[in-house]
């Protein structure tokens, strides 16, 4: 929140005339996703299948609906989010998406386990299903976040053991159309020319990479300063969402950077460890997919930022200003704790309190055939 109120202060003064604009709106929805966080934290396996199915059905629903005039978008051309009334009430589908499919699939997966060296078991319905979510994102002109879903995909069907040549086959085919894709559209090429080309159209489209680059630059080992950044004045027009990083890096300096990314790695020590821990089916693949869209979404922000690779426009988890995705990113949260309670250490301690007159935790699953 500290973050989002200093990078965005300029632009809501500009824009919306009261500096606390984006932040407001911020909190509001971290009070949402953390309640969504804490009930879902509470919740028994069951449960959380059945939310699975029922968040495929909406996000499904939500994405049909950003190509109708309930359908909005920015002067970029993607037209990413479903508006009902006020921009208040703004969804982004794309968000819930990620969710649904890992949530969803980890069911799927899980109940048909002993089948899973069967490729047609593997992939159907799980690869259409996904891959129908993920062009209906695409098709809004929202490559990044189609491949960032894309990578979830691939994440869920490497944990659950798909072979190396099936996994190279579907990844083979995802580059053909990545860079069908990119051929087709003049923005995108001259994103990708301009990471090569550090000169090419410096006021255009390299102008953010660089002044993201010079953001970190000018911080130092300690920063600025909290909220004495020059390039949230105008220069970085991303600064409380894409380029968030960068502003941290400004202000806080090497050092603020370094605390991120190692909270990050903290994160997911914690998710893969929950995975690895866990004897239930369902509890490992979701929290391994969690983790690891969680780790690659960061992975993908940090290097843009660090103009490792072309821009892809995804925020960073948990930290850039969105609602949609904090709340998506804060329920995700909320599961790997409910799958945390469940793994046989956290069983046997609520036993004893039990013994002892606590509310122990209740499994409604049967452990690992």
């Amino acid at each position: 929140m500290m973050m989002v109120l200093s990078a965005s202060s300029v632009l809501g003064s500009v824009r919306f005339d009261d500096p606390y604009y984006f932040v407001k709106r911020q909190v509001f929805f971290l009070m949402v996703g953390g309640l969504a966080a804490y009930v879902l934290s509470k919740c028994d396996t069951r449960t959380l299948r059945i939310l699975g199915w029922v968040l495929v059905i909406v996000s499904l629903g939500l994405q049909i609906l950003t190509f109708t005039p309930l359908g909005w978008g920015e002067a970029k051309g993607n037209r990413n989010w479903v508006q009902f009334g006020t921009s208040f009430f703004r969804i982004q589908p794309s968000e819930l998406a990620k969710l649904a499919i890992i949530v969803w699939g980890a069911d799927l997966l899980a109940r048909k386990q002993k089948l899973l060296d069967q490729p047609k078991h593997l992939l159907i319905p799980f690869l259409p299903v996904s891959a129908l979510l993920i062009c209906l994102v695409v098709l809004n002109r929202d490559l990044g976040t189609g491949m960032v879903m894309g990578a979830i995909v691939m994440a869920m069907l490497w944990h659950v053991g798909a072979s190396w040549r099936m996994l190279a086959s579907i990844a083979g085919g995802v580059v053909v159309v990545v860079v069908a894709l990119i051929a087709t559209s003049m923005n995108r090429v001259d994103r990708i020319l301009g990471f090569f080309n550090a000169d090419h159209d410096v006021m255009g489209v390299n102008l953010q990479p660089l002044r993201g680059v010079f953001a970190l630059a000018s911080g130092g080992w300690w920063g600025l300063g909290l909220g004495a950044s020059r390039q949230k004045w105008g220069s970085l027009a991303e600064a409380h969402t894409d380029y968030v990083l960068a502003i941290v890096g400004e202000e806080l300096g090497l050092i603020g950077t370094l605390v991120v990314l190692g909270l990050f790695l903290v994160l997911g020590y914690a998710g893969f460890r929950i995975a690895l821990r866990s004897d239930i089916v369902f509890c490992q693949y979701m929290s391994a997919a969690i983790t690891a869209w969680l780790m690659i979404q960061a992975l993908v922000n940090i290097m843009v930022v660090l103009r490792m690779i072309p821009v892809f426009g995804v925020t960073l988890p948990l930290l850039s200003y969105g609602g949609s995705g904090l709340m998506a990113n804060l329920a995700a949260i909320g599961m790997l704790l409910a799958c945390a309670k469940l793994e046989p250490q956290a069983r046997k301690l609520a036993e004893r309190k039990s013994r002892k007159g606590a509310p122990a935790v209740t499994v409604v699953e049967s452990h690992r055939a």
